[in-house]
C-alpha cells in the first residue's frame, strides 16, 4: 500500500510538473498557426521523454549514481565540462522564461508590468529554496500544477471536431511556410524535452533513497505521468487550433494572447484560472530547473548537494542556484518579451539535446554501471531518431527563423 501511494504521488507530481511555459506557448503557437495537425509532435516527443525520465530513475537505482555524477566518473573531466557548460546556459535560458512566466501570471491578475514582478519572485523562489526541502519542492509545489487540468476541462466543454483531432496525431507534411512548421515543431520538441528533467529526476532518485524495489514504480510514474502531461499540453494546442484562428489571430505575438485561451470556456474566471495555472505551474519549473543547476554543478564536481540539508552544510550547492536565480532574473527585470524568450530557449534546448542525451545514453548501455538494467533496443532507436530529429530541424530551421524575424 505505502508503494501504491508514492507510486500514485509520483504521478500526480510528473503531471502537476509536466507543464511549463514552454509547453504553454509552443502549443499555443502551434494550434493558432496550424490548427490540430502538429499534434503528432507532442505524440513524438512525449515518447522519448518517457524513455529519458524512465532511464534516469533506472540509472540512478541500478548505479547509485546521477547523470552529472556517471559522466565524470565514465568520459572524464573534459567531455564533462563540454556536457556540464551547455547544458547550464540550455537551464539559464529556461529558469529566465520560468521567471518570466510566473512573472505574466501575477501582471494578469494585478496590472502590474511583468518587469516589477522578477526580483519577488526570484526572492520568493530563493526562499522556499534555501528553506525547503526535496519533498515540499518535489510533491507540494508541484502537486498544485493539478489546476492545469482546467486545460482538459476546457476542451471537453468546447466539443472540438474529434475526427480532425485524430488526424493530427498522425505525422503529415504542412500545406504552407514548411521553414515556420518545421521551427514550431522543433519548439515543440525543445519544450517537451527538456534536458533539466533528466538531472532532477535522477537526483530526486538518489535524494529519495530509491532501491531496487522501484524499477517498477519509477517505470509506472515516467509511463503514466508524462502521457498525463502530455494531455494537458494537446489540451492547449487544441484549445488554440479552436479558438485563435476563428478570431482571425494565426500567429501569437504575446502572452497576452494566450491568457485568453480559457474564456471561450469558463467565461471571465477563464482569465484568472489561466493565470493561475501559468504561475503555479512556471513557479514549479523554477523551483526544478534551480535544483537541477545545482545539481548538476555539484554532483560535476563531487562538492557536497542535497536539498534535504541545511545550506551551512553544503554551501557551494546553494550558492549556485542562488547565482542562477540572479542572472536569469536580468533579462526579465530588463523588459525582455517573455514569449521570444521561451520559444527561442525551447529551439536551444532542441540543438542542445545530442549533446546531453548521446553521453547518458551510453551509460544506459554500459553494464559496469547498470549491469542487467541496460536499454533494449527500441528505447535506444526511439530516443536517437527523436533527438537526431529535433537536431536537424532545430540546426536547419532556428538560424533562418531567427535572422527571418
Amino acid at each position: 500500500m505505502k508503494k501504491l501511494l508514492q507510486i500514485s504521488l509520483g504521478v500526480i507530481t510528473s503531471i502537476g510538473g509536466f507543464l511549463e511555459t514552454g509547453n504553454i506557448a509552443t502549443a499555443s503557437q502551434a494550434g493558432a498557426a496550424y490548427g490540430y495537425s502538429p499534434l503528432w509532435a507532442i505524440v513524438l516527443g512525449t515518447t522519448c521523454v518517457t524513455f529519458l525520465v524512465e532511464m534516469s530513475g533506472r540509472f540512478a537505482i541500478a548505479s547509485h549514481y546521477t547523470i552529472a555524477d556517471g559522466v565524470r566518473h565514465r568520459f572524464g573531466s573534459n567531455v564533462f565540462l563540454l556536457t556540464v557548460s551547455i547544458a547550464f546556459v540550455v537551464n539559464l535560458l529556461v529558469l529566465a522564461a520560468e521567471i518570466g512566466g510566473v512573472s505574466l501570471a501575477l501582471q494578469f491578475l494585478t496590472g502590474v508590468k511583468f518587469q516589477w514582478w522578477s526580483l519577488p519572485v526570484t526572492f520568493v523562489v530563493w526562499l522556499l529554496l534555501w528553506r525547503g526541502t526535496f519533498g515540499l519542492i518535489e510533491n507540494g509545489i508541484s502537486s498544485l500544477g493539478l489546476v492545469a487540468l482546467s486545460f482538459v476541462v476546457a476542451v471537453f466543454v468546447m466539443g472540438p471536431p474529434w475526427d480532425e483531432v485524430v488526424k493530427g496525431v498522425v505525422p503529415t507534411l504542412p500545406s504552407r511556410d514548411p521553414l515556420h512548421y518545421s521551427f514550431i515543431v522543433v519548439g515543440i520538441l525543445g519544450a517537451l524535452i527538456s534536458p533539466y528533467l533528466f538531472y532532477f529526476y535522477s537526483s530526486g532518485a538518489i535524494e529519495d533513497k530509491w532501491d531496487k524495489s522501484y524499477f517498477g514504480a519509477n517505470r509506472a510514474i515516467a509511463i503514466i505521468g508524462m502521457s498525463f502531461g502530455a494531455i494537458i499540453t494537446a489540451a492547449i494546442m487544441i484549445l488554440a487550433a479552436m479558438i485563435y484562428p476563428a478570431r482571425g489571430i494565426e500567429d501569437i505575438e504575446g502572452y497576452e494572447q494566450i491568457a485568453m485561451i480559457l474564456t471561450p470556456a469558463f467565461g471571465k474566471w477563464g482569465l484568472y484560472i489561466f493565470a493561475t495555472s501559468l504561475g503555479i505551474t512556471c513557479l514549479g519549473a523554477t523551483l526544478e530547473v534551480g535544483l537541477a543547476q545545482a545539481y548538476l554543478v555539484a554532483q560535476g564536481f563531487g562538492w557536497n548537494w542535497s536539498e534535504n540539508t541545511k545550506p551551512k552544510t553544503n554551501p557551494a550547492f546553494c550558492l549556485v542556484y542562488t547565482a542562477s536565480l540572479l542572472i536569469a532574473m536580468i533579462p526579465i527585470a530588463a523588459g525582455i518579451d517573455p514569449l521570444q524568450l521561451t520559444i527561442f530557449s525551447m529551439a536551444i534546448s532542441a540543438i542542445s539535446l545530442p549533446f546531453g542525451v548521446v553521453p547518458f545514453l551510453i551509460l544506459m548501455n554500459d553494464p559496469i554501471y547498470v549491469g542487467d538494467h541496460r536499454n533494449g533496443w527500441i528505447g535506444n532507436a526511439a530516443v536517437i531518431f527523436i533527438v537526431a530529429m529535433a537536431f536537424v530541424l532545430s540546426i536547419v530551421t532556428t538560424p533562418l527563423e531567427i535572422l527571418g524575424g
